[in-house]
């Protein structure tokens, strides 16, 4: 049966997710505020108090790594943590603190400390009963991502190939948290030299995005970038070619909030076609895109 308190931290959670959703940070760190000092205060000793005392710094937390203030989420969350002890029945709890702490110390580039709250997030969110398999694949993924940055391309090929096989088990391979690690795997092939594996996995995620979201999205147009650059990588220049021209289209289409994509695909094509003989349309591109985005540009903007 649920107590007054853990309505009470229900209650709380729903205003402040409520609130983060809205952009309303300083309202949600007052409401968070509100939550921990009503649980240190109105609760005695036990089990109890300190379940709901973890959940509300693990509020606070949340605001705290909105509002770029990742200390303070390092400091709560530890503090959070401390209250729940190993119980198994918190393991949960557990794992979403490590989560939270480490994206804290990647906003701070405090990679080993990443590393290590990451792979605890892991560990708890498996010894849960059932384990969360996609709270796994979340920050396998994520660990996939500092282990390429870092150089360590065995890794990242590990993190995410444990990612992609949970996703294709949960939730199947038509998905869009399943075409993205896809796509980071494809990364990973390319910068390792494995050609025909990076093409086969940017055609996997590229098929996927089309189905979902069509041609005019962001994902699908980084796709066809992406698979321009493995073709070129294999030889394949007419294949190349038609995927650049795939994503340009679609950055294209998708106004200034994607400049530097636009600009980063336009600039990766126009290179193709010097290399290809063609610097007329190279600069005719080139111009094209330029126009484009001042024209966008805000009145004012610099």
């Amino acid at each position: 049966m649920e107590t007054p308190t853990v309505n009470f931290i229900q209650a709380m959670r729903e205003q402040i997710e409520k609130m983060l959703d809205e952009g309303n940070l300083a309202e949600a760190l007052k409401t968070a505020n509100e939550a921990v000092d009503k649980c240190r205060k109105s609760l005695t000793v036990g089990e109890e108090a300190d379940e709901s005392l973890a959940a509300a710094l693990e509020l606070r937390s949340s605001v705290y790594l909105a509002q770029q203030n990742y200390n303070e989420v390092i400091s709560d969350a530890n503090k959070a943590i401390e209250n729940l002890r190993e119980r198994p029945e918190k393991f949960s709890d557990l794992g979403r603190l490590y989560a939270l702490i480490g994206a804290a110390y990647d906003a701070q580039g405090r990679t080993e400390r990443v590393i290590d709250a990451w792979k605890k997030a892991v560990t708890y969110f498996e010894k849960c009963e059932p384990p969360l398999l996609l709270d796994v694949a979340t920050m396998t993924n994520n660990l996939g991502f500092i282990a390429k940055a870092g150089g360590d391309l065995d890794s990242a090929e590990d993190f995410f190939l444990r990612a992609l096989k949970i996703l294709h088990s949960e939730v199947g391979e038509k998905h869009a948290q399943t075409a993205s690690v896809s796509n980071n795997l494809g990364a990973v092939y390319l910068a390792a030299g494995y050609l025909d594996q990076a093409r086969e996995m940017h055609m996997m995620a590229l098929e996927t995005r089309r189905s979902i979201f069509g041609e005019s999205h962001p994902d699908t147009a980084q796709s066809h970038n992406n698979l321009a650059l493995a073709y070129l990588k294999t030889g394949d220049r007419s294949w190349a070619r038609k995927h650049f021209e795939k994503a340009l289209e679609g950055f294209e289409s998708l106004g200034i909030e994607y400049s530097s994509d636009l600009e980063a695909v336009a600039s990766n094509y126009c290179d193709f076609l010097i290399e290809e003989g063609e610097g007329i349309l190279s600069g005719i591109i080139a111009h094209r895109v330029k126009e484009l985005l001042s024209a966008e540009q805000p009145v004012g903007a610099s």
